[in-house]
């Protein structure tokens, strides 16, 4: 094989790989993926004779309420979404409606297309809002709290039941109180943090439910959790092997033509 021909296959190769590199990041940004938080321990352990530090992350644990449909459901009745908590109670006048306006924005921001509730995007996210007055707010004054505000029921709960679980839950589940400058009375949850759990239910972020530059870096985060690999499920491979088998081909089809064009000027020479 000359020179040229041996040319021509080195570029050949190298289409499918620069096309893979092309693809996989220029045509995406680099995005910033929201840390966890609720570090519960760490393990060392020796692998290949090299010491390494893992870090166990605390997963949120289930809690069963009714919502405003009358449903009992769970924080695990949800699998594959991220969810968007806070804590509000129906008789607030304070911070309350407007949290509540507020996530009501951020669910009709996942939209299928238009502005029509009916086509919010039910599968990526789940709103869970729980009452720190659940002794008065029950499953019929939610339910018409949540139509007053024009709530899609299909993705956002509005939970009622025992005051206990749901504190031990805020405090002892979400933190609510910790890396927070407001302070928050442990024997009323009054605050206006939203929490982000990741599908693996562990914190991966808390968020100023009053503020829009918050809400956005919040909104922009559940997309970025979306797009994370679920730990509960098998890595995929770093490409899409079709793609690639299609480049390959292309690279071979170029690799002859190149091949058979230089042998015939070869030919030709002589």
């Amino acid at each position: 094989m000359n020179k040229k021909a041996l040319l021509a296959l080195c570029i050949a190769i190298m289409i499918p790989v620069v096309s893979y590199m092309i693809m996989k990041y220029a045509s995406t940004d680099a995005v910033t993926i929201p840390r966890r938080y609720l570090l519960d321990t760490t393990i060392t352990r020796v692998v290949n004779g090299k010491e390494q530090t893992d870090s166990i992350w605390h997963i949120t644990k289930n809690i069963r309420l009714a919502n405003q449909l009358g449903d009992t459901v769970g924080l695990y009745d949800v699998p594959g979404k991220v969810i968007v908590a806070d804590f509000f109670f129906t008789s607030c006048a304070s911070i309350c409606p407007s949290l509540t306006k507020n996530m009501a924005k951020l669910q009709r921001s996942f939209n299928k297309g238009g502005e029509s509730r009916n086509k919010i995007d039910t599968s990526v996210v789940q709103f869970m809002s729980f009452s720190i007055d659940p002794e008065r707010d029950s499953v019929s004054r939610l339910k018409a709290y949540a139509d007053h505000f024009g709530i899609n029921h299909d993705n956002w709960w509005m939970l009622t039941g025992s005051r206990d679980s749901i504190y031990k839950f805020a405090f002892e589940e979400l933190k609510v109180d910790k890396f927070s400058m407001e302070p928050i009375d442990p024997d009323f949850v009054h605050t206006s943090r939203f929490v982000l759990i990741d599908r693996d239910h562990v914190v991966r972020g808390y968020y100023n439910g009053l503020d829009s530059a918050s809400l956005t870096k919040l909104a922009r985060d559940i997309g970025v959790l979306m797009l994370e690999k679920d730990t509960m499920k098998p890595g995929k491979l770093p490409f899409d092997p079709k793609l690639m088998g299609v480049f390959l081909v292309m690279a071979v089809v170029i690799v002859v033509v190149i091949l058979l064009v230089v042998n015939k000027k070869s030919k030709q020479q002589f």
